[in-house]
């Protein structure tokens, strides 16, 4: 126990008063207040080494010395009681002297098995300012590998649910002040409002926060070692300025994108302008701290006929959307590759084979391009497309990897499988580029804020930007894609898509599209067809322009 705190048992329960924290004895199992007391030993235990699970006793008696360690602030016995002791001790010693909690009662509840849930009531103070906070957490007991004791199943989340591995709780001055984030037209974005701009507003706190004239204030935060992931704030105990940082984004759009993900219990969706680069919406139904829309990387299935299309007419495998092709229902390119439901297009043009997205028609020029197969359609990609460049967005994203392939992996990456990764973003710029006629890389903070170099790729060709725009156009009007664009109106175009996963039932899905000046991508997990769950996601966004 730090110097100069006391200690009293009051109303059945321990406490460490003044300068420090103290554990609630509520007995695990009947819900009684028990005897105080944080020294609650173990009975002395046989030489013998124990196996198996921990028993209740066992559980009920580690979770209670463990507990009790800890609030009393004795951070290095209590890493004693877990299984890693190394890990464990700096988050449970900083409990107080980094985070300074300088007053807590932890309240352990019924047990679950080898679980132990508990709530934690503090008192957080830093230079003469203090505030309460509360929250649950969870421990497991489990049986020592080496020892055969019952110890704590060490995990950063004991201490706090939302701190992970690499990342501590800090109280101090924030390291950038709070921003409060406008759209293009001026109005407030909030992730109360917004849940899915959570980490993107995160973001450019840490980026732009000492840029846009905010002043910091004292807060709470979870922070991380590694050097792109941004604080976050856990509990403010002085409000500082917030400084204005506009965005590219569109109130009316990013709010239409919200509710079409949340219809899917695992989606994302991207919308971007394509005669700017500007991302006007960012959302994700699984709104945690990590954005899968801007920094996930899963194969985007067929949407990726559009580069390869690109390709082909690049490398004159084909002149352009009348040209014939072959369209059988099945290929082999070291392996055996289907069309769905083994559809074939006797007499087939491009176009066709675009608009019902025929895989075996986008295979057959791995045999004419030779030893050039496994390069093509990535050189492609980062040529006209700028995927794989390094994206300066103004936030962290995943830009797209197209890598070399040869054999079999070369044919399924012609229809966006093998180690094709994308996400929402890279696919929504995909269609953007077409329907811009070529890549302007995607910002969501303007570039003239701090002047960062913007990627750049060469300007798709006249010839095949407009063969691309009348394939998709068939594709959202005559196409797989017809129904889920049927409600969109203006200059439209789209592609469907869906991508199998190993040991998922279902594909899964993808769409991406345009209108106007706006497109748009979405992933659906175990969506089905890209036409139904993804398409619909694209098009209620679309709608919103």
């Amino acid at each position: 126990m730090r110097s100069g705190a006391k200690v009293a048992v009051v109303g059945g329960v321990f406490a460490v008063v003044a300068t420090g924290v103290g554990y609630g004895g509520y007995n695990l199992y009947t819900g009684l207040t028990g005897s105080g007391g944080g020294g609650v030993s173990t009975k002395a235990g046989s030489a013998e080494k124990k196996t198996g699970p921990p028993s209740a006793d066992e559980i009920e008696q580690t979770a209670k010395n463990f507990l009790a360690a800890w609030a009393e602030g004795r951070g290095l016995e209590a890493a004693r009681l877990t299984n890693n002791e190394a890990e464990a001790e700096p988050l449970l010693t900083g409990f107080s002297e980094k985070a300074h909690v300088t007053g807590a009662v932890i309240k352990p509840g019924r047990a679950a098995g080898a679980t132990v849930p508990f709530t934690v009531e503090a008192t957080v103070s830093y230079q003469g300012e203090s505030k309460p906070w509360s929250y649950a957490s969870s421990l497991t007991v489990v049986r020592g590998l080496t020892t055969g004791k019952a110890l704590v199943d060490w995990q950063p989340s004991v201490v706090h649910p939302k701190l992970s591995e690499g990342t501590s709780l800090v109280t101090s001055q924030a390291s950038a002040p709070q921003i409060k984030a406008v759209d293009d037209n001026g109005v407030e974005l909030t992730r109360e409002k917004y849940p899915s701009l959570g980490p993107v507003l995160d973001q450019l706190r840490k980026k732009y926060g000492n840029e846009v004239g905010g002043t910091p204030g004292i807060e709470l935060a979870i922070t991380s070692a590694a050097p792109d992931v941004p604080d976050r704030t856990l509990l403010t105990l002085t409000e500082g300025k917030a400084g204005t940082l506009r965005t590219t984004l569109d109130a009316g759009v990013q709010a239409a994108a919200e509710k079409a993900v949340r219809n899917y219990a695992a989606a994302s969706v991207v919308a971007i302008q394509p005669s700017t680069g500007e991302i006007k919406a960012v959302a994700d139904a699984e709104a945690g701290e990590f954005n899968t829309a801007l920094q996930g990387a899963q194969a985007p299935g067929s949407t990726m006929k559009i580069v390869t299309a690109a390709m082909m007419l690049d490398k004159g495998l084909v002149n352009g959307p009348n040209s014939p092709v072959e369209c059988p229902s099945t290929v082999t390119w070291e392996r055996e590759f289907h069309n769905l439901e083994d559809f074939s297009i006797p007499g087939a043009t491009l176009q066709q084979a675009f608009a019902r997205s025929c895989n075996t028609t986008f295979i057959k020029p791995v045999k004419p391009l030779g030893a050039g197969a496994g390069t093509a359609l990535g050189d492609t990609a980062r040529t006209y497309f700028g995927i794989g460049l390094d994206w300066q967005t103004g936030v962290v994203t995943f830009d797209g990897k197209v890598p070399e392939s040869a054999g079999a992996e070369t044919a399924a990456s012609y229809i966006g499988q093998g180690q094709i990764q994308m996400n929402a973003l890279n696919v929504a710029s995909i269609a953007a580029t077409v329907k811009g006629g070529g890549f302007k890389q995607p910002v969501i903070v303007p570039q003239g804020l701090d002047n960062r170099e913007l990627a750049r790729a060469t300007p798709l060709p006249d010839s095949i930007a407009g063969s691309l725009r009348q394939m998709m156009n068939a594709a959202a009007t005559s196409g797989t894609a017809t129904r889920a664009m049927a409600s969109v109106s203006g200059s439209k175009g789209a592609k469907t898509g869906s991508a199998e996963v190993d040991g998922q039932g279902d594909s899964n899905s993808w769409f991406t599209g345009y209108a106007d000046d706006l497109a748009a991508a979405a992933v659906v997990q175990a969506g089905g067809h890209g036409g139904d769950a993804a398409g619909e996601t694209v098009a209620r966004v679309l709608n919103a322009r």
